[in-house]
């Protein structure tokens, strides 16, 4: 039976995840977008500028489109005393993203560029006046977000937040 093992079996397992590794993690490159569709919720933080933070609750919303490769994305998330509204579109080809956004509680809209690595997303989000980062992170059923402002002015520094599928 150990000889049957090593010198047939062994080879053909070892082949069988081969192509597997690489037929599923070419798939998995090439649409990254396929593992955030649907409707999440959770809660997190909100950082505010004069150092106070605030516990928030958000309901997420992604729609993968077509080929896998162009998303729309809904974020919105409320504290006691602050709410925002977030919207994006974002497309994605050879590991880069790129899109607009706006947040409707502000009237705010731009552009994102950024990078799709794995379970990873890491993109800036520019308009005219203001500036932020936004990492994504996708384990399973599970997402983390962070927002983090670049601007000095604005009135919260960042968002950390904790989604789970549902």
């Amino acid at each position: 039976m150990p000889f049957q093992w090593t010198n047939r079996i062994l080879p053909r397992a070892i082949l069988a995840l081969t192509i597997w590794l690489l037929v599923g993690g070419a798939a998995y490159a090439q649409a990254p977008f396929d593992r955030l569709a649907g409707q999440w919720s959770g809660s997190g933080t909100i950082d505010m500028a004069d150092g106070a933070h605030e516990r928030i609750k958000c309901r997420a919303s992604y729609d993968v489109l077509g080929d896998q490769k162009k998303l729309l994305l809904n974020i919105r998330c409320a504290s006691e005393s602050y709410s925002f509204d977030l919207r994006a579109s974002a497309s994605y080809s050879g590991g880069a993203i790129t899109g607009s956004w706006s947040e409707a509680t502000r009237n705010v809209a731009g552009t994102i560029s950024g990078r799709a690595d794995g379970d990873r997303f890491q993109v800036v989000a520019r308009a005219s006046t203001f500036a932020a980062t936004l990492t994504l992170v996708t384990h399973g059923g599970r997402q983390s977000v962070a927002i983090r402002t670049q601007d000095p002015q604005s009135d919260i520094r960042g968002v950390s937040i904790s989604l789970r599928r549902g």
